[in-house]
């Protein structure tokens, strides 16, 4: 039985490509995209119900799986929306405050919510393997990072760098907000040891890239993770909303529950 998927932003970088994708797969069906108001023309492609309010649209299709991939606050307006009607949410959106994720795990009891801030099978297996390479080489090894994305990119550093680094930091029982570095400029003096550099960088058309940095006496060593498309993060949000129809509240889900 073929799954009913509502993308959001369907006019967006990853909207698009997501309702591509949808349209493609014999599993899921298309059932309506949303776009906000004014932007709304040219939805008539996709051959589906097409709006600007989410919430008009649930009552047509109940247990349809939503997709967000838009911004944090509105991707929490349309967590709750979907919490009220019943249906699921799978969400990619990155940005996320603490606030914003405390308030997203709340609606995650009173309805079906998944958020990933990177749905890569890729950088998933990282978040297991990363923390086990950190304490078998101990702390004499300083960890950096750098990641690199697309000159439209909003926020930084990305939801994925951040996502890494809390794992780095964990690994060591070190709290990132205190270790975190985000910027150096000027006189800053030794580099101390209880520290995690993430530095951004954008430009161009990149879809991503992370690379982390393990560097001892001696050697260095560096894990990289680059995206090539984003059907990678689409198809990854695509397995997860197969694997969230029909599940309930209860939890925050995540690629590791999926997993």
């Amino acid at each position: 039985m073929s799954i009913s998927i509502i993308v959001m932003g369907a006019k967006g970088r990853m909207g698009s490509t997501i309702a591509g994708l949808v349209r493609a797969d014999p599993e899921l069906t298309l059932v309506g995209v949303v776009e906000r108001e004014g932007c709304e023309d040219g939805l008539d492609v996709y051959g589906c119900l097409c709006g600007t309010e989410l919430a008009a649209m649930l009552p047509e299709f109940p247990g349809a799986v939503v997709i967000d991939f838009t911004a944090p606050q509105v991707s929490l307006a349309n967590a709750r929306t979907c919490a009220r009607h019943g249906n699921p949410i799978v969400i990619g959106t990155t940005g996320l405050s603490a606030e914003e994720q405390a308030e997203l795990r709340a609606v995650a009891a009173q309805g079906p919510v998944f958020w990933s801030p990177n749905m890569s099978v890729g950088v998933n297996v990282l978040l297991k393997v990363l923390p086990e390479l950190t304490r078998a080489l101990g702390e004499s090894y300083d960890i950096e990072m750098v990641e690199l994305h697309h000159n439209q990119k909003k926020d930084a550093p990305s939801g994925t760098a951040l996502k890494l680094a809390e794992c780095l930091a964990g690994a060591r029982d070190w709290d990132l907000a205190e270790v975190g570095a985000y910027c150096r400029e000027g006189i800053i003096g030794a580099r101390p040891k209880k520290e995690i550099g993430v530095q951004t960088i954008r430009g161009g058309d990149v879809v991503g890239v992370h690379t982390v940095y393990f560097m001892g006496p001696g050697e260095r060593i560096e894990v990289t993770h680059q995206a090539h498309s984003r059907e990678n993060f689409a198809r990854g949000s695509l397995r997860a909303a197969k694997w969230m129809a029909g599940r309930g509240a209860g939890q925050l889900y995540s690629m590791q529950d999926m997993f």
